[in-house]
C-alpha cells in the first residue's frame, strides 16, 4: 500500500467499457480509497452495444455517469479520445488529486503520462495483457484479474465469517463490506487500521450511512459488531482490529 495515501483526495476514476470488465468494479474502488475519495465516477462507450448492457447496470448502482460515444469508424470506437479529452479538463480545472484508468488498451500511455508529469498519481487497472508501455506510465497498475480472484477468494472467506453472525443490528452485507475495507487498509504491528481510513475504503465501494443502522457514528457501530476490537488512542484516534 502507498504510504503517502491521502484520504482527504479528490479522485476520478475512468472506464473504458470496452476494455474492462465490471466484475472489477469493486475491488477497483477499494484500491483507489488510498487515494482519497472517488468523487468523479465515469464510464465511456456506445450503449447501443448489447455487451456493455452489465455495465449500464452498474451505472445505477455505483452512481456512475455513463457517456455515450458512437462509433465514428466501423471497427473502431472513439471512447479513448473522448476519455482523454475528460482527463485533460479534468486536470487543468485543478480539483482532481489522483487518476484510476480501467482499461487494458495501450491508446492511454501518453494519458497517463501527461497526468503524471503534473504530479498527479495514476492507478491503471487491467488484464495481463495490457501493453506494458501503459503499465509503466501509470504510477501503479493491477491487474484486473488477480484483483479479482483475490477479492472473490475474500468474500467467500468472508462469508462464513457473516452466515454465523448472531448481530441483529449490522446486516451480513454490511458485515462483508467492513471486513474487506478493513483488509485492505494499512495496519499497525499489532494489526490495528485507523478506523477513518477503513470508513474511507467502505465508503468508495457503497453509500452507506451508519444511521441507517441505527448508529450516530461509525465508531458506535463498528463497536456493535463482535468481529471488530475498538482502541481509543491518546491522540483522540480510533483503531479497530478484526478479531474473527
Amino acid at each position: 500500500m502507498d504510504s503517502n495515501t491521502n484520504l482527504g483526495g479528490n479522485v476520478a476514476l475512468l472506464i473504458d467499457a470496452d476494455n474492462a470488465s465490471p466484475a472489477s468494479l469493486d475491488p477497483v474502488l477499494t484500491v483507489l480509497a488510498e487515494l482519497g475519495t472517488v468523487n468523479i465516477r465515469r464510464v465511456y462507450g456506445n450503449w447501443r452495444k448489447p455487451a456493455l448492457k452489465s455495465w449500464a447496470e452498474m451505472t445505477l448502482k455505483y452512481g456512475i455517469e455513463p457517456y455515450q460515444q458512437f462509433d465514428i469508424t466501423k471497427g473502431k470506437n472513439a471512447t479513448d479520445m473522448r476519455m482523454t479529452i475528460d482527463a485533460m479538463d479534468l486536470l487543468f480545472r485543478g480539483r482532481v488529486t489522483g487518476f484510476g484508468i480501467l482499461s487494458s488498451d495501450s491508446d492511454f500511455m501518453p494519458l497517463a503520462m501527461r497526468i503524471g508529469q503534473e504530479g498527479l498519481p495514476v492507478y491503471g487497472f487491467g488484464t495481463s495483457k495490457t501493453p506494458e508501455g501503459f503499465r509503466k506510465a501509470c504510477r501503479r497498475f493491477i491487474d484486473v484479474t488477480a484483483l479479482i480472484k483475490a477479492h472473490e477468494q475474500e468474500s467467500a472467506d468472508d462469508s462464513t465469517v457473516a452466515a454465523n453472525h448472531q448481530n441483529g443490528t449490522v446486516d451480513d452485507e454490511m458485515l462483508r463490506l467492513l471486513i474487506d475495507a478493513y483488509n485492505s487498509t494499512k495496519r499497525d504491528e499489532r494489526g490495528f487500521a485507523n478506523l477513518s481510513a477503513v470508513g474511507q475504503r467502505a465508503g468508495n465501494r457503497s453509500s452507506f450511512d451508519t444511521r441507517n443502522y441505527g448508529f450516530t457514528r461509525l465508531s458506535d457501530l463498528i463497536e456493535a459488531v463482535p468481529n471488530f476490537q475498538v482502541e481509543r488512542r491518546d491522540n483522540g484516534q480510533i483503531f479497530v482490529k478484526r478479531v474473527r
